[in-house]
């Protein structure tokens, strides 16, 4: 059994492994599952402290505080036992852990949902008087066996404790695969929506609600889109269009396993107009967008009720993929969250793309960067060779010309026999992330691969923004329209990077490269 050890006894084990690390034989990387040592933790993305985790839940800001929920183990570091984990940040960067917040009961298990603020008390539950008459109300599905329905869950103390609703369950058809909830105030129509999944019909049912106790079925969505696997963990928001004042669309996400592009599970998204009621697409019913084309992004759902000075729309989702999630080699934790990103619809033509940025908060984190400015990229040279930029954890940003090259590849992570490939090939014109030699790949005959995605360079240049971790990569090319996501798992001191053109010269434009710190993830006493 893992115990959680205090966070000084944590640094202090951090450093002695760390220190072995450095002095140990190659050996050390295969025998490190029988270690209970954080070889894995990222610096810099979330985890739990023990146990397991998957989907992210009930994303709401409240009061100051960006809060996290998540699909938990809190008995094991396998999937089972399903309760909502919790944590807060005022910045999306640093974390906070708090106690389980809803608990597996009587056998039944807390699934996917989310997290409203209920400013006007409509649903009759929040106890606070004066001005302020708001609380915090979960919607969540109940998981037994034969059936799953809606539940309610509600907070009075800035989510610190939670009651389940006493007339549970709000919404119940009788279906055993009926699940995530994603609530939200339609300011339009003054009321609740709700979007669901009816995972095996790969359909999405749409309610209304005065209160969020009494539903009302108002439509449905689907099959559309990619439908080879199950729907699973809507979302539905609406999106001003950059460069075009007053112009808005509605996105919405369905998260799908199996059937994503690069195997296992995966998001798709759609764009249109609703009203209230329905969902009307813009695209034809055959058409896919997809979220992310790496092998771990999954169950993507965005924080509600961020403040209109905020102005942006936030998610980030679970870096994992169904076909190995449980036998991911980490300890004592497994599973963990992508860096939260930032959404925005471009128009493009009569289309519109849906992008992720990077939130601005981690920037926070960065070191000393390195930059290199208008160096000539020999076919098959690595421009990096003496440029001293190496480490575990580094965000990437480079800007370049193609020439006359049929590709440019980072190699990061590398070791003696290990390295994850990350580049952009002009011959296909795609961007791409190879982990065949990435490190520990022999735990699931599904990890090892390269993963690709359609893109096209803006007259003969390539612009990539990469953030990598301890156990991670997450690739950005251009303005965020293509992104891939991977899990690695190379040894601790892999840490050298490269870079190269091949095929022909290319010309880089600007490198930038920043050690980034460990963003501390305390827990409550």
């Amino acid at each position: 059994m893992c115990v959680a050890l205090p966070r000084v006894l944590w640094v202090a084990v951090g450093v002695i492994v760390l220190t072995f690390v450095a002095v140990a034989p190659a050996s050390l990387r295969a025998q490190r599952g029988t270690l209970a040592v954080d070889l894995d933790r990222p610096h810099f993305h979330f985890t739990p402290p023990t146990n397991w985790t998957n989907d992210p839940n009930g994303m709401v800001w409240y009061q100051g505080e960006w809060h996290l929920f998540y699909q938990h183990n809190p008995f094991g570091d396998t999937w089972g036992h399903m309760s909502w984990g919790h944590a807060v940040s005022t910045d999306l960067v640093h974390w906070t852990h708090l106690p389980v917040a809803l608990a597996e009961d009587g056998g039944v298990m807390i699934f996917s949902g989310s997290a409203v603020v209920d400013r006007t008390n409509s649903s009759g539950l929040c106890s606070a008087h004066g001005a302020d008459r708001s609380c915090l109300v979960a919607m969540y599905t109940a998981h037994t066996e034969t059936n799953q329905s809606q539940h309610l869950a509600y907070s009075n103390d800035r989510s610190r404790t939670w009651t389940k609703y006493a007339g549970n369950p709000v919404l119940d058809i009788g279906a055993k695969d009926f699940r995530d909830p994603k609530v939200f105030w339609h300011a339009a129509t003054r009321r609740w929506v709700m979007v669901v999944a009816l995972a095996t019909e790969k359909k999405l049912r749409l309610y209304a609600s005065p209160d969020l106790i009494h539903w009302q079925q108002v439509s449905e969505f689907g099959p559309a889109g990619a439908s080879n696997g199950l729907w699973e963990c809507p979302d539905l928001f609406e999106l001003p269009v950059q460069g075009r004042p007053g112009e808005t669309r509605w996105v919405l996400v369905v998260n799908i396993n199996p059937g994503a592009p690069a195997g296992g599970s995966g998001a798709q998204y759609f764009v249109g107009r609703f009203d209230g009621s329905t969902f009307v697409p813009d695209d034809a019913p055959t058409r896919t967008r997809w979220v992310d084309y790496g092998k771990d992004f999954y169950a993507a759902v965005s924080w509600s009720d961020v403040p209109a000075r905020d102005g942006r729309r936030v998610w980030l989702g679970w870096m994992s993929n169904w076909e190995y999630a449980n036998q991911e080699p980490t300890s004592p934790f497994r599973g963990a969250m992508t860096i939260p990103r930032s959404l925005a619809l471009v128009a493009d033509g009569r289309d519109h793309v849906l992008t992720q940025t990077p939130v601005a908060e981690l920037r926070a984190l960065r070191g000393a960067p390195r930059t290199l400015t208008n160096m000539v990229m020999p076919d098959g040279v690595d421009v990096l060779r003496d440029a001293r930029v190496r480490g575990d954890a580094l965000e990437l940003e480079v800007d370049i010309v193609l020439g006359l090259a049929r590709a440019v590849t980072w190699a990061v992570r590398r070791g003696a026999t290990e390295e994850t490939l990350v580049g952009y090939d002009a011959s296909s014109g795609s961007l791409f992330i190879d982990r065949t030699r990435s490190g520990n790949v022999a735990f699931s005959s599904s990890f090892a691969g390269r993963h690709s995605a359609p893109m096209t360079a803006t007259n003969g240049r390539v612009r990539l923004h990469v953030f990598i971790d301890r156990s991670s990569i997450e690739v950005f090319g251009g303005d965020g329209r293509v992104v891939l996501t991977d899990r690695i798992f190379p040894a601790p001191t892999s840490t050298g990077v490269s870079l190269r053109a091949t095929g022909g010269d290319a010309t880089m434009v600007r490198l930038r490269a920043w050690p980034m710190r460990t963003a501390s993830q305390s827990r409550m006493p």
